[in-house]
C-alpha cells in the first residue's frame, strides 16, 4: 500500500474513532485499515492508537501526526487544484524557441495581437538556429524546419516549405533571365550556409520541362543568415533559392522576382513544425498558442499542406509540350 492511502486512512481513523468506520469511509475491510495503522506505526517508531476491546484512542503522538497529515494532504490537494487550472487555462508562462528568420517574420509580429487575447500567458521568446534539446531547455513549443526525428516529441505540421529562385529586376536587366539550368552559367548565385552543420544548403534547378533537379553551382556570396540573403538578392548580388517565408516581402514589394515554380522538396523531409514535448494533457498556453499560429497562417495562404508560393505567378512558364515562355521585365 502507498504511503499517501495509509495517511488517508489514519486520517479517517482519527475522524470515525474505529478501525470499522475508517473501513467504511475507505471503502476497504477493518483487517485492512488495521494491517496499514501497524504498518504505518511500524515506520514511524511511534504508538498511534490505544487500542482496547472497547475502544480505541488517538495518542498524543497520534494528534499531532493526525494534524500535520492533514495539512499536508490539503496542501497537496490545493497544490493539485492550481495545477489542474494552470494546464486546463491558458495562463503561465510560455516558452517559445524558433527558428531565426521564420521567428523575426512570421512568429515575432504575432505576439502582441496573441497577448492581447490571452493576457495570462507571459511570453519567453527565444530566437535560434540551433536544434537545442527542447525538453532538457524546458522549451514548451519550437517552430522548427526539417524532419523531426527525436521520437519523445510531437511535430505538428504548420505549412510545407516552398523554395522559390528569386532575383532582383535591376539584377535581371544587367544578367538576363535564366531559363533553365543550363542557363545558370555566368550568374551569380548567393549560397545560404546551414550553421549547425557547415554544410552549404542544396541547389534545385528546373529543365527544360519544369522538374527539379539537384545542381552543383559555385557560390558568388555566402551568408549564414537567411534574412541577409535576401536582402542581398534584392540588392541585385545574385540570384537565391528561397524558402516562402523569407521571400514572401520582397516578392509582395517588387523588390524582388520569382523566376520559376516554386519547388517542394520531399514531403517527409519538408515543412515548418511546431514541435512539443509528449504528453497525456496538452496545457492550454501551448494549445491555444498553435490554434492562434495555425489561424494566422490560414490569413497568409498557408496550412499544413499548401502555401501561398503554389498560386505565386513567376517570371518564367513552363509547359510539358512547350519550351519555356518567359514575360518582359518592367
Amino acid at each position: 500500500m502507498d504511503k499517501l492511502r495509509s495517511l488517508e486512512i489514519f486520517l479517517a481513523t482519527c475522524d470515525g474513532g474505529s478501525f470499522a468506520a475508517a473501513a467504511r469511509a475507505c471503502s476497504t475491510d477493518p483487517s485492512t485499515v488495521s494491517k496499514a495503522i501497524g504498518r504505518l506505526e511500524d515506520k514511524l517508531g511511534l504508538t498511534l492508537f490505544q487500542r482496547s476491546t472497547r475502544q480505541l484512542r488517538v495518542t498524543e503522538a497520534g494528534q499531532r501526526y493526525a494534524q500535520a497529515v492533514r495539512k499536508t494532504l490539503m496542501d497537496l490537494s490545493s497544490c493539485e487544484d492550481d495545477l489542474k487550472h494552470l494546464n486546463d487555462s491558458p495562463s503561465g508562462t510560455l516558452r517559445i524557441s524558433s527558428a531565426v528568420c521564420y521567428g523575426h517574420l512570421y512568429i515575432r509580429p504575432l505576439l502582441h495581437e496573441f497577448s492581447q487575447c490571452y493576457p495570462a500567458i507571459r511570453l519567453e521568446l527565444e530566437i535560434s538556429d540551433l536544434h537545442a534539446d527542447i525538453i532538457e531547455r524546458d522549451i514548451d513549443i519550437a517552430i522548427r524546419t526539417g524532419y523531426l526525428k527525436d521520437s519523445r516529441l510531437v511535430a505538428r505540421r504548420l505549412s510545407p516549405m516552398d523554395f522559390l529562385i528569386c532575383a532582383s529586376p535591376q539584377y535581371l536587366q544587367r544578367k538576363g533571365i535564366p531559363r533553365c539550368a543550363e542557363d545558370f552559367v555566368g550568374h551569380h548565385w548567393i549560397g545560404f550556409r546551414i550553421k549547425e552543420t557547415q554544410q552549404l544548403q542544396p541547389i534545385f534547378l528546373p529543365n527544360a520541362r519544369g522538374e527539379y533537379i539537384h545542381s552543383e553551382l559555385d557560390r558568388s556570396h555566402i551568408t549564414d543568415d537567411g534574412e541577409a540573403m535576401a536582402y542581398m538578392c534584392s540588392d541585385g548580388l545574385g540570384l537565391a533559392q528561397l524558402p516562402h517565408f523569407l521571400a514572401k516581402s520582397g516578392l509582395e514589394s517588387g523588390e524582388l522576382v520569382s523566376l520559376f515554380h516554386h519547388f517542394r522538396p520531399p514531403q517527409q523531409q519538408n515543412g515548418v513544425f511546431a514541435i512539443y514535448p509528449k504528453r497525456t494533457y496538452l496545457p492550454a498556453k501551448v494549445r491555444v498558442f498553435i490554434e492562434f499560429l495555425s489561424a494566422a497562417l490560414s490569413t497568409k495562404g498557408e496550412d499544413p499542406y499548401h502555401t501561398w508560393a503554389e498560386t505565386w505567378v513567376p517570371l518564367v512558364h513552363f509547359s510539358k509540350n512547350e519550351k519555356p515562355d518567359k514575360q518582359e521585365i518592367d
